[in-house]
């Protein structure tokens, strides 16, 4: 034991001592250096804004600056395909060299939706549900039937929309309503040979109403004359149209 405690005194340890130091020394600040370099300490690149700019924009910028990248999609019905709407790290930020950018782009091709069956349905229960598919109402057009603000016709890109049938979200579909007042015009109907009873039922039937009604000649049972003419006259070829509530004025004779 006594001669380690005067190995301890001796040149010889102290020179493998310093000469140990050193070596540990010069270990850690190589070591240090190499990791400095390795790593790019100190050497920062802020982050580019991407957001709202294309998609093949926002890649040709990272690849430029030495970034890295990866991109996801999602739909938004009122934003441009292909459009940047977020970005991780945010615009600003300082990053080493070769960092991973996280896009999220708007899809290019929209999800498809099966189109519901919303005929017969009113607009307002069409709406609804047309918004939950993030489908978008366009032109409404209104036509003369009873059943009013009811769907009677779906059309998309101008051709009939059925039931189940794919389309894009986000499209635009046009709907034909019903106005609620039925038929704005009617045929006249031909009530001549018919008593006034039979003609009344006849006229009124068709949305029109009695006007006057003359006795031609000397009648002597007026609920067995008949017509012998009518105004306005009725088209032997069903074709003359008049407006609802029309008065058709009759003569009758026996």
């Amino acid at each position: 034991m006594s001669k380690f405690f005067q190995y301890l005194g001796t040149k010889t340890f102290r020179r493998h001592l310093i000469i140990a130091i050193v070596s540990i020394i010069i270990f850690v600040t190589l070591i240090f250096f190499v990791l400095r370099n390795y790593t790019h300490h100190g050497e920062k690149i802020m982050v580019p804004d991407l957001k709202n700019k294309s998609i093949t924009e926002a890649i040709g910028l990272l690849e430029q600056q030495g970034f890295r990248y990866e991109v996801d999609s999602v739909y938004q019905s009122d934003a441009r395909p292909g459009i940047i709407l977020d970005q991780d790290p945010i615009a600003g930020s300082f990053v080493k060299d070769n960092r991973t950018i996280y896009l999220t782009m708007i899809t290019l091709t929209p999800p498809v939706v099966d189109f519901p069956e919303i005929r017969e349905m009113t607009f307002l229960e069409a709406r609804a549900l047309l918004g939950n598919l993030e489908l978008r109402i366009g032109d409404t057009t209104y036509v003369p039937d009873i059943a009013r603000d009811v769907v009677l016709d779906v059309r998309y890109g101008g051709e009939e929309l059925k039931a189940g049938q794919e389309i894009p979200k986000g499209s635009r579909i046009n709907l034909i309503l019903g106005n609620g007042m039925g038929a704005s015009e009617v045929l006249v109907p031909n009530v001549i040979g018919l008593t006034l009873s039979e003609a009344r039922f006849a006229i009124l039937g068709s949305s029109l109403t009695l006007g006057t009604v003359n006795y031609m000649g000397y009648v002597t049972d007026s609920l067995s004359a008949r017509v012998v003419s009518q105004t306005p006259p009725a088209d032997s070829l069903q074709t003359e149209m008049v407006s609802v509530g029309t008065a058709v004025n009759l003569a009758l004779s026996n």
